[in-house]
C-alpha cells in the first residue's frame, strides 16, 4: 500500500474543495475523466447496462451511478459522505464599517466549528455567485486564492483571563479582518466582480464561505500524519470516489453519494433527508424498464454504508472515551454504534462490513460514545427516513474534529479505499434481516 501518495492526493482533494460547490466540482472532474455521463434531473434519462452515470442538486450535492451489465433481479450498493465542513456563512450585506477605517465582514456560524480555531489564521473566500449574463442568471464559482482576511485574537495583556476559558461572542469576536483603510465600503462587490471577471452591477447574490489557506500536510519523522481543513468528511469523500471509480460489479448498481448540509442537520433539498436519492433512485429503476414492484424488492436487497469520520482516542484526554469502544489512528476503518440510534449501525449490518473488510485484510475497530456523554450523528439513519435499507455507519478515527485542522493516519487514508473497493466489488445478496451471502 502506498499510503504516503494516496494521502497526498487527499490534500490535493480538500485543496481544491474549497466550499461544497467545489467539492461537488471536483468530484465531477473525476467522473468526466472516467467518461461518466452527466444527467439532469429536469430532462428524460435514457440509461444502459454497463454505462456509468452522475446527477447533481444544487451542485452541491451529488450521485454518481454505476450500472452492473448483467443485472436483472438486481440490488443497490451505496457509500454515503458528505460535501460540507464547519465554517462561517458570509451575509447577504456583508461589510461592517469601524471602528476608524477597519472594515469587517458579517458572517455566522454554519455548523458547529471550534471556534478558537478559526482565530489568527490566514482565510480567503469561496462558494458561489449568481450574475446576469446574457439575460440569463447563472452560478459562478469563487475561490480567492489569497490570503484576504484574519480574525484577530485580542492580546493577553486586554484579556488576561483568556487562559483560563473564554466564550466567544460570535456577533462581536468572531467577525473577520477586511481591510484598515486601503479599500472602502463598497469594495467588497468590487473585488469579487474582479475576481470572476463581471461587471458589479451583474452580480445578483452569494453563497460565500471563510476557507482556511492553511496547506494540508503529511507529517511525523516517519510520515504517520495527515492534518487539513475539511477532513470531517472530505477524507470519506475523496476514499469512497477512489473506490467507486476503480471497482465494478456486473449483478448491482453502486452508487456513490456526497450530500450537502450534514453539518446542519441533511434537512435541506439537498440534504441526505431529502428526496434526491429516493428520486433518483425510483428513476433509475424505471428508465431501465423495471416496474414500482421491482424497486421496493431492490431496496430491500441493497446495502449503505454511511462513512463519516470518527473520534480516536485523544492523547491528553483517553478518558473522553469508552474503555472498550474506541479507536486509534493507523489502526483501521472504524464502526461506529449507537444505543439511540444516532448510528444506523447494527448487528446486521455490522456483520456485513466486517465481513468485507476480513476479506480485503483491512483491521476493523468499534467506537462507542461514553454512556454518561451525548455523542455527535451523521447521515446513515437521517437518509434512511427516506430510502429504508440495511446501513452501517463507519469513518476513519481523527483527531481534533470541528478544528479547522484536523489530524488523521496517513494508513487509514488507504485502508478506506481498499476495504471501499472491495464492498463495490463484491456482490451482497441480502435475504431480510436473517441471511446474507457475499459473492467475491
Amino acid at each position: 500500500m502506498n499510503y504516503i501518495e494516496s494521502s497526498k492526493e487527499l490534500l490535493e482533494f480538500i485543496k481544491k474543495s474549497s466550499s461544497m460547490f467545489h467539492t461537488v466540482d471536483t468530484v465531477k472532474s473525476y467522473l468526466d475523466k472516467e467518461n461518466f455521463v452527466e444527467l439532469k434531473e429536469g430532462e428524460s434519462w435514457n440509461l444502459e447496462k454497463g454505462k456509468n452515470y452522475y446527477i447533481t442538486r444544487n451542485d452541491s450535492s451529488i450521485l454518481a451511478f454505476k450500472v452492473g451489465k448483467n443485472i436483472s433481479d438486481y440490488h443497490y450498493q451505496l457509500v454515503a459522505s458528505h460535501s460540507d465542513s464547519p465554517t462561517f456563512k458570509v451575509k447577504s450585506v456583508a461589510e461592517l464599517e469601524g471602528p476608524g477605517d477597519y472594515i469587517k465582514l458579517n458572517v455566522e456560524v454554519y455548523g458547529g466549528p471550534i471556534d478558537w480555531t478559526w482565530l489568527d489564521k490566514p482565510l480567503t473566500l469561496a462558494g458561489r455567485v449568481l450574475v446576469e449574463e446574457n439575460n440569463e442568471i447563472v452560478s459562478k464559482l469563487l475561490y480567492i486564492d489569497k490570503d484576504i482576511l484574519i480574525i484577530p485574537d485580542v492580546a493577553i495583556h486586554m484579556n488576561r483571563e483568556v487562559n483560563s476559558g473564554y466564550k466567544f461572542n460570535r456577533q462581536v469576536d468572531l467577525l473577520p479582518l477586511f481591510t484598515t483603510g486601503a479599500m472602502k465600503k463598497g469594495d467588497y462587490n468590487k473585488m469579487i466582480a474582479e475576481e470572476l471577471g463581471v461587471e458589479e452591477s451583474k452580480i445578483i447574490s452569494k453563497d460565500l464561505f471563510l476557507v482556511n489557506r492553511q496547506e494540508g500536510k503529511v507529517w511525523g519523522y516517519k510520515d504517520e500524519f495527515v492534518s487539513s481543513p475539511k477532513l470531517d468528511d472530505l477524507e470519506c469523500a475523496f476514499t469512497s470516489l477512489k473506490a467507486f471509480i476503480s471497482a465494478s460489479n456486473d449483478v448491482a448498481i453502486n452508487v456513490y453519494a456526497c450530500f450537502d448540509n450534514e453539518e446542519v442537520g441533511s434537512n435541506t433539498k439537498q440534504g441526505a433527508m431529502s428526496t434526491f436519492l429516493k428520486d433518483t433512485l425510483r428513476r433509475i429503476n424505471s428508465a431501465l424498464g423495471y416496474s414500482e414492484e421491482d424497486y421496493l424488492r431492490a431496496v430491500a436487497k441493497s446495502f449503505l454504508v454511511s462513512a463519516d469520520n470518527a473520534h480516536a482516542v485523544h492523547p491528553n484526554h483517553p478518558e473522553l472515551t469508552d474503555d472498550g469502544n474506541k479507536a486509534f489512528m493507523n489502526k483501521g476503518i472504524v464502526i461506529k454504534e449507537a444505543a439511540n440510534q444516532k448510528y444506523t449501525s447494527d448487528a446486521f449490518s455490522q456483520a456485513v462490513f466486517k465481513k468485507i473488510c476480513a476479506l480485503s485484510e483491512v483491521p476493523v475497530q468499534h467506537f462507542a460514545n461514553r454512556s454518561n456523554m451525548q455523542g455527535g450523528s451523521t447521515l446513515g439513519n437521517l437518509s434512511n427516513t427516506q430510502v429504508s435499507l440495511h446501513a452501517v455507519d463507519i469513518g476513519l478515527p481523527q483527531l481534533a474534529m470541528h478544528s479547522n485542522y484536523e489530524t488523521a493516519g496517513v494508513m487509514d487514508v488507504e485502508y478506506m479505499i481498499k476495504a471501499l473497493t472491495k464492498y463495490y466489488n463484491t456482490n451482497i445478496n441480502i435475504q431480510g434481516a436473517t441471511k446474507i451471502s457475499i459473492e467475491e
